[in-house]
């Protein structure tokens, strides 16, 4: 089968470290975070009360009072996103609705409406079941071509941490193997009490701002928002004038089956993915300039990848950054490979490479380049972008500008 070169055309983001593409990018590019207090429900009970949480947000700013009502919150973020996306790519119109399509990682979905829903059935009130709408985690991809009349294939990844990188991957093969001729591809998440709770009682949250391959990380700081990317073929793109922001080379992607919640210690079979990504992106590891680590901020998870980059660069890997962009937006969950991906992108573009925040000390088991001084300019063009999940869910993005 003959596959197309898949390029970007358009990007849309909106989440704590920033509320729009450009607001986003002043905030990688001067080391700015969105953790903070989180307001948006009673942390009171748990060891860690921050996140970063989309402050100052009101649905009636952009949706009319009937939308508010359907959507959910992560149903909202994730077509605020997609919107910016497709107005920056202005790829409405070019194609036929049949044409164009949407591939979407999710998480908990409408969870933090849902818990309205339940709060109200215990206590012995009547909500309206319309809170329940948005439980589904298919259910922004469905609001999403709704709002933005795609007729086209409309499918929905849900790998925990990994589901967004892996959706971006899938949008690319349906372009790249001519099925659409553009897809709307990324994904949404919003904080909930169940998540939150959930990863509290895991024991895995930093009470402070999450401080990736740092000696004393404690864990992560949980995050929410909603990114995505409009891909075309680079052919189609040229033909119409389009500016092109870069290009999917290609992903690989695994479930290693290790452990539910913990990955391989050896980074094995993550090594082997993001070798297997950069296979069929057709790019030498020499031609990588740094990686977007996962970089939860986890005592195991920062080892793990660390492992897995001397198991792929060899020698090479302590001169290729591994940075982790966590302690800016926090971890999206299901938007966090997306979120991740658009920063990875906007980087290029910016010829940097991002810093790592919240530096504590030199951890001796993490002994590679983190960027933990400050962003660094490079003339380099392919980075990779890592996204692993529980369940041994990990997938490897090959992005170029």
């Amino acid at each position: 089968m003959i596959r197309k070169r898949v390029v970007i055309t358009g990007m849309g983001v909106f989440c704590g470290a920033g509320q729009g593409v450009r607001e986003f990018s002043r905030a990688l590019l001067t080391g700015t975070s969105g953790i903070g207090e989180i307001d948006l429900f009673d942390v009171s009970p748990f060891p860690s009360h921050i996140g970063a949480q989309i402050k100052g947000y009101d649905p009636h700013d952009h949706f009319d009072r009937r939308e508010t009502r359907l959507l959910s919150r992560s149903d909202q973020f994730g077509v605020i996103a997609a919107g910016e996306a497709l107005t920056d790519s202005g790829v409405q119109g070019v194609y036929s609705p049949y044409e164009m399509g949407v591939s979407l990682g999710a998480g908990a979905a409408g969870m933090y409406q849902s818990e309205f829903w339940l709060k109200a059935c215990l206590e012995g009130r009547r909500e309206h079941p319309t809170l329940l709408r948005g439980v589904l985690p298919d259910q922004t991809g469905t609001d999403i071509s709704r709002i933005y009349g795609l007729a086209g294939y409309q499918g929905t990844v849900t790998t925990a941490c990994s589901s967004s990188a892996t959706a971006i991957g899938w949008g690319a093969d349906l372009v790249a193997t001519g099925q659409l001729r553009a897809v709307v591809a990324g994904g949404a998440d919003t904080l909930s009490i169940l998540t939150y709770a959930g990863f509290n009682s895991l024991r895995v949250v930093d009470p402070e701002p999450c401080a990736p391959f740092s000696h004393g990380r404690r864990g992560i700081s949980l995050g929410e928002g909603a990114a995505f990317m409009v891909l075309e073929s680079e052919e189609d793109a040229l033909a119409r004038g389009a500016r092109i922001y870069g290009a999917v080379l290609g992903y690989a992607l695994a479930g290693e089956a290790h452990h539910m919640t913990a990955p391989d210690p050896g980074g094995i079979v993550a090594a082997r993915v993001m070798s297997e990504a950069l296979e069929r992106s057709v790019i030498d590891v020499s031609q990588v300039g740094w990686v977007n680590a996962h970089g939860t901020g986890t005592p195991l998870n920062d080892v793990v990848e660390s492992n897995a980059m001397k198991l792929v660069f060899g020698e090479r890997a302590v001169e290729v950054p591994l940075v982790s962009t966590k302690g800016m937006t926090g971890h999206c969950l299901g938007a966090a490979g997306a979120i991740e991906a658009v920063a990875t992108v906007v980087a290029l573009n910016e010829k940097i490479i991002p810093q790592t925040l919240n530096f504590r000390g030199r951890d001796s088991e993490c002994d590679l380049e983190y960027g933990h001084g400050g962003s660094r300019p490079t003339d380099c063009r392919i980075a990779m972008s890592n996204s692993f999940a529980f369940g041994g869910n990990i997938t490897s993005l090959v992005l170029s500008s």
